[in-house]
């Protein structure tokens, strides 16, 4: 985000996780919710993401993010719409007929997991949440990021919850029930780079992080790591 407020340049990235990881939204409760033992038995660990919503677990999914300049409030949804246009364009590549979700439901912030509904300006199938994404402007730019499901694990959260918390109401769609099987990472994220290139009408390079990406990112890491941030709520 630095980066993109910094030089005007865009950047899609799509990546995976090397272990089970909770995500928890900015402002979710969370301090005494999880039973962090029963995690650790279970090798999850904890994040907090600097954009809202509830709880996702981060396992075998393939999650993007998208950093680009924002100076105005109505370019988050002209983005919104770019974003999942292109999301929406690489599925169909991949053989998957997904879309906008029939009903839409606002969902504030609680131990509900977020994969429970679709919200507005998220991706569904056949009426179930397949993409689950969220937006935080800050500082002159923009971030959206989200998870593409390869299979369901979301009900794993209820595991860890303290008491009997809400569970989901329907199960998440994935990739590995549309498709028959599991794609890689590199499988999901190629078609998304072709639509990428046919929405932009222009060239998309490979991003080379630099010295002062790199500098950005040692400094946040400390903030993000922190159990004081993790856990403030």
């Amino acid at each position: 985000m630095r980066r993109a407020a910094l030089t005007g340049t865009a950047t899609f990235r799509v990546y995976s996780w090397s272990v089970p990881t909770l995500s928890l939204g900015r402002n979710q409760r969370a301090r005494d919710a999880y039973d962090e033992a029963i995690a650790e038995e279970l090798g999850v660990r904890f994040v907090r993401r600097p954009t809202g919503g509830r709880a996702l677990l981060h396992h075998r999914e393939v999650t993007y993010s998208a950093t680009l300049p924002s100076t105005h409030p109505d370019e988050a949804r002209a983005s919104y719409d770019f974003i999942n246009g292109v999301l929406l364009a690489g599925l169909a590549r991949l053989g998957i007929n997904a879309g906008p979700p029939i009903a839409p439901r606002s969902l504030p912030p609680s131990l509900r997991p977020c994969f429970d509904v679709p919200a507005d300006h998220e991706i569904a199938l056949d009426g179930r949440k397949l993409v689950g994404s969220a937006q935080w402007r800050h500082g002159g730019a923009l971030l959206q990021h989200g998870s593409i499901l390869v299979r369901d694990d979301q009900p794993m959260i209820a595991r860890i919850l303290k008491t009997d918390g809400p569970e989901a109401t329907t199960s998440a769609a994935s990739l590995g029930d549309a498709l028959g099987w599991d794609p890689s990472v590199n499988q999901v994220a190629e078609p998304i780079l072709e639509s990428l290139r046919e929405a932009t009408g222009g060239p998309v390079g490979t991003f080379d992080p630099d010295s002062a990406l790199e500098a950005d990112a040692r400094a946040l890491r400390a903030t993000y790591a922190d159990d004081s941030w993790t856990w403030r709520r």
